[in-house]
């Protein structure tokens, strides 16, 4: 092999090996992240207090997709590749649920990108009536068992709010947090669940824009279902971009913290 001959098989393998660096660069940085949000688990944070006393502001969860199965809201951006659900698995009552809001799902491509997906509790089940009367949760005209003898200290609003804990008929007991006597939704009318709908509300009850607020949420569809809340893996009371807090952001105790 004269020395042109193999400058040229070197120049050759140097591409080869330079391709195979950036095909295992995409695979494993871009590829696999992405299979593993769409079907397995994917990370969430939590914007709001709707969820208080179970979820905090800034705390970032782990999501659970095979656990309801698949629609198009599991794919990145919604997109419309799939009809319908399909490995559909139920949901059980008490299960802490994200979901694409119902009166978001006509949005367009670019709305879609800016729209929240919402997570709350649920509490009613396909063919299941829901009411609420004076702050206390009734399943099908059974009371739901509440007891209200222990404080939440709320960061954001540096004040202790009432908190009782609620217990499902099939067992599951869950802290909510009364905030006012008489809220604006502790009195409602009957919610009647539609077939291959579900039933949500937020555990912050009187601070949750949740299922009873019709206009705003109402019957979510099991295709908006996009996956159940397990794990809670990290958590800070403040953003990473203030420095000046991080002595006190983290919230250790939160870590790795199921649900």
């Amino acid at each position: 092999m004269t020395e042109s001959q193999a400058t040229a098989v070197n120049s050759q393998e140097k591409k080869h090996k330079f391709h195979e660096t950036w095909a295992f660069l995409i695979v494993f940085c871009i590829v696999l992240p992405i299979v593993f949000r769409t079907f397995a688990w994917s990370p969430f944070h939590i914007p709001s207090g709707s969820m208080k006393p179970t979820l905090l502001i800034g705390d970032y969860i782990f999501v659970s997709k095979f656990t309801a199965g698949y629609s198009r809201y599991s794919l990145p951006f919604g997109a419309p590749l799939i009809k319908g659900r399909i490995f559909e698995k139920p949901l059980k009552r008490g299960d802490i649920v994200v979901f694409r809001r119902p009166h978001d799902e006509n949005a367009g491509f670019w709305e879609s990108l800016f729209w929240p997906d919402f997570i709350k509790r649920l509490v009613g089940l396909p063919g299941d009536e829901i009411q609420m009367k004076d702050g206390v949760l009734f399943i099908n005209g059974h009371e739901v068992k509440k007891h209200c003898d222990a404080e939440f200290f709320d960061e954001e609003k540096g004040k202790k709010v009432t908190e009782c804990t609620e217990t499902l008929p099939e067992g599951l007991k869950y802290e909510v947090l009364d905030e006012l006597p008489n809220g604006p939704l502790d009195n409602t009318g009957i919610y009647k669940v539609p077939p291959g709908h579900y039933f949500f509300m937020g555990d912050n009850r009187d601070n949750s824009q949740d299922s009873r607020v019709l206009a705003a949420v109402g019957y979510v569809p099991e295709e908006n279902i996009i996956g159940r809340a397990d794990l809670i893996f990290f958590s800070a009371r403040y953003s990473i971009f203030q420095p000046w807090n991080w002595l006190h952001m983290l919230r250790g105790d939160r870590f790795f913290k199921t649900l």
